[in-house]
């Protein structure tokens, strides 16, 4: 079964959604993004990806207090992404509750980095973030595209013992278009043992289902589920 994990992503401490990662086309959906996050875990569901995108614009954490508000308030298993771009970033992630972390622009800048990163904390608490615009990863908050693309970009980690990735298709982010399937098929072709997490364009429960049909292991969604577009019976 498709592992189904909700999104929460954060500015200035409110859950929002932006489309296409445009800070201009910003919904906030809540002030409190712990009280969304109990939500979740009350509806059944057990893991939780949150987004610090004032991190990510920042280019270190600023959330740190909602990180931490909604590890104490909550069983969920959290993975945490946004602004981690040094080893004091990683720790507070930890610090603050969160069992894992996603890192995308480090592994492009400093790999190295990430690759010390990866030995040191280990595979099921590294998250590779490989987020793609067309066709190359995109950096720092999705304002910069880099000059690597996709597929040779996840070889080299998972040559390294990267076994989770969590891959949005930019273009689809926040547009309620559906996921990219074809894009994760030719992932999941390359890396068949692969836990890749799709992200970005889930408009409805019938994607989810489509991308499990498609043997996709998880998917994070967020503005369909804010927006009553998912039916909660039909995927727990």
């Amino acid at each position: 079964m498709i592992e189904l994990i909700p999104a929460i992503d954060i500015i200035d401490g409110q859950c929002v959604r932006l489309t296409k990662g445009d800070y201009d086309a910003k919904t906030v959906y809540s002030s409190d993004p712990a009280e969304v996050a109990a939500e979740f875990e009350r509806l059944g569901f057990t893991r939780l990806h949150v987004v610090d995108l004032d991190g990510a614009k920042s280019h270190h954490i600023v959330n740190t207090g909602v990180l931490r508000r909604i590890t104490e308030s909550t069983h969920l298993t959290i993975d945490f992404g946004g602004g981690i771009k040094s080893s004091e970033d990683i720790e507070t992630a930890f610090r603050c509750g969160a069992s894992m972390v996603t890192i995308g622009s480090v592994a492009v800048t400093c790999p190295d980095l990430f690759l010390s990163w990866l030995s040191q904390y280990g595979s099921d608490r590294i998250i590779l973030g490989a987020d793609v615009r067309h066709g190359m990863v995109s950096i720092n908050g999705w304002k910069e595209d880099s000059t690597q693309p996709l597929l040779p970009f996840l070889k080299r980690y998972i040559d390294h013992g990267v076994k989770n990735v969590l891959c949005t298709e930019i273009s689809k982010d926040g547009t309620l278009n559906g996921p990219a399937i074809a894009l994760y098929d030719e992932i999941m072709r390359a890396y068949p043992t692969l836990h890749l997490i799709a992200s970005g364009g889930v408009s409805s429960e019938e994607d989810i289902l489509e991308l499990e049909r498609h043997g996709i292991p998880a998917v994070v969604f967020g503005k369909a589920w804010y927006e009553g577009h998912i039916n909660i019976s039909k995927i727990i």
